[in-house]
């Protein structure tokens, strides 16, 4: 007859020396944990309902996220502030899950090859954004950003908006006939360079 030592023993062993049973059973034990932390988050206050004084986007911001994604300024800035004593001294109030309802997806990030964006908005002109962004080292003498001279030449297609927020409206972004019918007079004539710009003038000003 087995002793309780023997069966564990033996229950161990074949679990280790069995590599199908083994790769079950870790997606298992990471899926069980994965569902523990994230599906709560799903009933928080704190991260399903925006902070007061955020907004969705408007139909020249949401353009100009577009373009930050596109142009992939992700892959060097972050928009996650750390609840650090030197990230908020150097960047602002940390970032919380309410001033990012309405991101589909986030840009939180991690690399920071530049600064962090998050408390842009409002911290430079829009002169200083469109100098910066045509050729960087003419307000930043040490920057390695690449310059997009493009994106003032660029006009912006009224069509392209409506679908976008209908299709957000879609997932619960909140708005309205007005602002869907209005949105393509909005962006008229504008350029990919004002769509930016008016995007990272708008971060993290819920906040401060």
């Amino acid at each position: 007859m087995s002793t309780p030592e023997k069966t564990r023993g033996f229950s161990h062993e074949k679990i280790e020396t069995n590599n199908f049973l083994m790769i079950v059973l870790i997606l298992l034990v990471v899926a069980v944990g994965g569902l523990v932390e994230i599906v709560p988050l799903f009933f928080q206050k704190s991260t399903t309902e925006a902070v007061q004084g955020v907004k969705p986007y408007t139909a020249l911001q949401l353009t100009g996220r577009d373009i930050y994604v596109r142009e992939g300024c992700y892959n060097c800035h972050s928009q996650m502030i750390r609840p650090f004593r030197a990230e908020t001294l150097r960047y602002g109030h940390y970032s919380v899950a309410g001033e990012f309802v309405y991101d589909r997806p986030f840009q939180w990030g991690s690399k920071r090859t530049g600064p962090d964006l998050h408390r842009v908005g409002g911290k430079y002109s829009d002169e200083w954004h469109r100098i910066h962004l045509n050729n960087p080292r003419d307000v930043v003498p040490e920057s390695n950003m690449p310059a997009y001279p493009w994106l003032e030449k660029t006009v912006l297609d009224p069509a392209d908006i409506q679908p976008k927020l209908r299709a957000l409206r879609r997932v619960g972004v909140p708005y309205t006939d007005d602002e869907v019918n209005k949105a393509p007079a909005d962006i008229k004539g504008k350029s990919e360079m004002d769509a930016l710009v008016a995007y990272l003038q708008g971060m993290g000003l819920a906040l401060k």
